[in-house]
């Protein structure tokens, strides 16, 4: 097609859809859910009411979207700080929303349009989740052999080949980013509709109106320039000369020729072992791909298991080791950690985005995380997060050590969840939550906020026609079973001399621990200290010594085995042999 050509020539490079408004954007509001069941005549309707609310500066607060929606304060600013975190942030003509601070949110305000854009996507409906693609080809077995498989045993077992080897399950991202384009081409004609403007030729959309679509759409080129320069419409536009506005038909016939997924998939050859210099404790995949290394096709020969997605870095199926991620081993500061089973994973780099999905009996230690973390249908994983905002649905016996800036939000079918103050620190934690702007003095990690269990966007929950009972919301931990962990690495610094890199070092725990925690902990401190200067006096023969010394390491020995934290121990000698 001609027009199609012209308009994805190497001056206007096409449009991918955002993955970040579906993946973490999502509320289970179900009275704002079906507040829009009249369709665009209902956005119409409440765009008119916020504009009037907003006067000249096109913005509204927490209180305005509450009275204008008839939800709660509380809801309304969830919704706004919700919209904060999805915002693109790249370039100058950001969105100030996106580059706000957290507790600055309320007092910025959204973009009118903007907001209606984002009601939109308020839409959507996930697929159903499938734990596997290809369920045929696994069986219910125990893992890989493990060197110490003899010796401890593992809580529950994952899904592997049958063949034995470890299976990279994909976690269906192709799917749902698909599933993601359709929609957005589906609703594109009523988004024009509320940002048209009136012209002499009907409904036209101007560059300012077309770049409250980057919520939505962004250059496949990943430019930081206006959304609106990747057209052939607007791409010479300046602010000072804004080019004339475009009939929407033109506009929706460009777009429909010119959105397409932004997936790819790596070469077999490449998906094998660790990832992109990864540093890794063991032989650990980094990205989904198949068992066998072929690019072979399921669901009908859509997909290519080694699907990966673009800009994000994964962990993906790793069972019974442990992995290691530094700063130079991710992809446009996005991670994500996937169908792990009693594993532990250190993601030590400052990140955008973090997303824990299907895992079990594991512990994910992550960075500072500066726009918002993501945990869903895990169980028994600790998890440990410096982070601006968290959201942890249908989980189940799961701990959250928690530096957060923001309410933890409580979503969906979830069980026994426990939340705690954060509980550990490396080297480069200080520089890398001021690089995110994550603010280690405000910790919300004690005030969950929970919504219900029913959620419109999840097809494998009850919809809001059932009964909406509270989500079970999580407990406190209680300080007596708090204990420090400590990450046994020292994280690359970049400074400019080492006089530089000894101050910058961190060297405690930058959140303020609250006072029964501490106080729990100082007296842990105190017993063992207690105890070491006895042993220490103990007026005992030689060979008594040597005795009382034989049942401690015996003592130590059989708790490593019986808790599994020797693999933990091999995983480091192998590190250390081999950097």
């Amino acid at each position: 097609m001609a027009g199609a050509e012209a308009h994805t020539g190497p001056s206007t490079p096409g449009l991918h859809v955002r993955r970040e408004p579906f993946e973490f954007g999502l509320l289970p509001l179900s009275s704002l859910y079906h507040k829009f069941a009249d369709g665009v005549p209902a956005f119409l309707k409440l765009r008119a009411r916020l504009q009037e609310k907003a006067g000249t500066s096109a913005r509204v607060d927490a209180s305005a979207i509450a009275e204008t929606l008839s939800i709660s304060h509380t809801h309304a600013h969830l919704l706004l700080d919700t919209l904060a975190c999805v915002l693109p942030e790249d370039g100058p003509d950001a969105d100030p929303l996106a580059t706000a601070a957290v507790g600055e949110v309320d007092a910025v305000g959204a973009d009118v349009d903007v907001l209606i854009l984002f009601l939109f996507v308020q839409l959507y409906r996930r697929l159903p989740f499938r734990p596997h693609r290809d369920p045929a080809s696994v069986a219910d077995v125990w893992p890989q052999p493990s060197p110490f498989d003899n010796l401890a045993s593992s809580p529950s077992s994952p899904l592997q080949n049958k063949a034995g080897l470890r299976h990279k399950s994909s976690w269906g991202g192709a799917e749902e980013e698909q599933h993601q384009l359709q929609f957005v081409q589906k609703h594109l004609p009523g988004m024009l509709e509320t940002l048209a403007v009136d012209s002499e030729e009907g409904k036209a959309i101007g560059p300012s109106q077309f770049d409250k679509l980057g919520l939505l759409l962004r250059s496949a080129d990943l430019s930081a320039a206006p959304l609106c320069h990747s057209t052939p419409f607007f791409a010479n536009s300046d602010p000072a000369m804004p080019a004339a506005p475009v009939p929407a038909s033109k506009v929706l016939q460009y777009l429909k020729e010119s959105i397409h997924t932004a997936s790819h998939k790596e070469e077999a050859a490449g998906t094998n072992g660790p990832q992109g210099g990864d540093v890794g404790m063991t032989d650990a995949p980094s990205s989904p791909s198949s068992s066998s290394g072929s690019s072979s096709f399921s669901n009908g020969g859509l997909w290519p298991r080694d699907w990966q997605p673009q800009g994000v870095t994964s962990v993906d199926g790793v069972t019974k080791m442990s992995v290691l991620k530094g700063e130079s081993n991710i992809e446009n500061g996005v991670i994500r950690v996937s169908h792990c089973h009693d594993a532990v994973v250190y993601v030590l780099a400052p990140l955008r985005y973090a997303s824990i999905f299907g895992c079990t009996d594991c512990i994910v230690v992550l960075g500072a995380t500066g726009k918002a973390v993501k945990v869903e249908h895990c169980e028994r994983v600790q998890l440990l997060a410096p982070c601006a905002r968290i959201r942890i649905a249908n989980c189940r016996e799961c701990v959250f050590y928690l530096g957060t800036n923001q309410n933890p939000l409580v979503l969906g079918d979830n069980h026994k969840i426990q939340v705690a103050p954060y509980n550990t620190f490396y080297p480069r934690l200080d520089a890398h939550l001021a690089e995110v702007g994550v603010d280690p003095s405000v910790n919300m990690w004690n005030v969950p906020i929970t919504l219900g269990k029913t959620d419109p966007h999840d097809p494998n929950l009850p919809t809001a026609g059932a009964a909406d009972g509270e989500s079970e919301t999580a407990a406190l931990l209680p300080p007596e079973r708090f204990v420090p962990f400590v990450v046994p690495f020292r994280t690359p610094a970049t400074p400019s001399s080492p006089t530089e890199q000894q101050q910058q070092a961190t060297r405690a725990n930058p959140f303020v621990l609250p006072k029964a925690y501490l106080q729990a902990l100082q007296q842990k401190t105190k017993t063992v200290e207690t105890l070491r200067q006895t042993l220490k006096t103990a007026v005992l023969e030689e060979n008594k010594k040597k005795e009382l010394t034989n049942v401690i390491q015996a003592h130590f020995k059989e708790w490593l085995l019986a808790s599994g934290n020797i693999r933990q121990v091999y995983d480091l000698a192998r590190l250390d042999r081999d950097p």
